[in-house]
């Protein structure tokens, strides 16, 4: 037995890693898209591309591995049929609850995987995905531009006479105007030193000048840092089920673990239908497996999504039940009376 459930286990796994390289590769292309439009608001180099690009693997993996198991435990049984070893597997005495027995703790480990995934790794790489998007934004806010009126870096004016080709700036004045005075800075030079997520102009060599109509004040320097904390809409968390419970965007997040939640056990509540549509009688049957496959995908998500509306977390346990209790039916009426 343990040969057996091996050999049909090999032809699985051969199958998994054939359908599953490409149909994630599609799926990282569409994302890197989805990607490539925040080059039209931020500038993003090659290495934070790669970054955006990890930081949405969880969701390109929760998106692609339950439905590359159920097609390809769908496609090993079909295949074997096709060289009539089922068959030979059934005249031997094997009941078709070995098969379903040999995937099912594929399916467990897979579904626990999932449920990982989404409840653990995906609020941490959402959290830095926005939050380094929201940094960015932010940051591209602060754009300098030499020789030119109008730059401001946070309360302070700020003229830049011209731009070395190490990012410096030279001929630089300062200005900022209080409620009782009047603050003018002039440097040599300044460089912008970004400081996880603080802004700081480093002056070099210059003067500064606060006059009011009390006194006026003069101080020269050698190198002076003026710092701006740039405004960014950051989010917090400490636990991932704070995440997932917060209060803010409760009812979204709320939806998103329904159909996480069934979507993780995908490839459990399918292991009837596996068995259904992958073993057939090749003299006797035209199989329509691939119809049956994408239809079965598309029931199933079209279902919770239309459930979910009405029954809230209630429909995990109704469309897991109804769809097992469908399936089961299905499975004895195709398979278990046949073989």
């Amino acid at each position: 037995m343990k040969r057996l459930r091996k050999y049909i286990l090999n032809n699985f796994s051969a199958l998994f890693l054939s359908i599953f390289v490409p149909l994630f590769a599609i799926a990282s292309v569409i994302f890197l898209i989805k990607l490539a439009a925040y080059t039209a608001i931020i500038q993003l180099t090659i290495w934070e591309m790669t970054k955006l690009y990890i930081f949405i693997l969880p969701q390109l993996l929760f998106y692609t591995l339950p439905i590359t198991f159920f097609v390809a435990a769908t496609l090993s049984l079909f295949k074997l049929s096709n060289d009539n070893e089922v068959i030979v597997l059934f005249a031997l005495g094997i009941k078709p609850a070995f098969i379903v027995r040999t995937f099912f703790w594929p399916a467990i480990l897979l579904s626990a995987v999932m449920f990982f995934n989404f409840i653990i790794i995906t609020p941490h790489a959402t959290v830095l995905s926005k939050n380094f998007i929201s940094y960015k934004k932010s940051e591209a806010k602060f754009n300098l531009s030499a020789s030119e009126f109008g730059n401001s870096f946070g309360d302070w004016l700020l003229y830049l006479g011209k731009k070395n080709k190490d990012g410096s700036f030279e001929k630089v004045f300062l200005f900022n105007k209080k409620q009782k005075e009047e603050i003018l800075i002039a440097a040599k030079k300044a460089q912008v030193i970004n400081d996880a997520g603080i802004l700081r102009l480093k002056l070099t060599n210059g003067q500064g000048y606060s006059y009011s109509t009390e006194k006026f004040s003069q101080i020269n320097f050698k190198t002076m840092f003026i710092n701006d904390t740039m405004k960014t809409d950051l989010i917090n968390y400490k636990k991932p089920l704070q995440y997932w419970f917060e209060e803010k965007l409760e009812g979204r997040k709320k939806h998103l673990m329904i159909r996480n939640t069934l979507m993780s056990l995908f490839p459990v509540l399918t292991l009837f239908l596996v068995v259904s549509f992958g073993i057939v009688q090749v003299r006797h049957q035209k199989s329509k497996i691939y119809l049956y496959m994408f239809l079965t995908i598309l029931f199933f998500y079209a279902g919770l999504l239309a459930v979910e509306k009405h029954l809230g977390f209630y429909t995990i346990p109704a469309v897991a039940l109804f769809w097992l209790g469908v399936s089961y039916m299905y499975y004895r009426k195709t398979i278990v009376k046949k073989f």
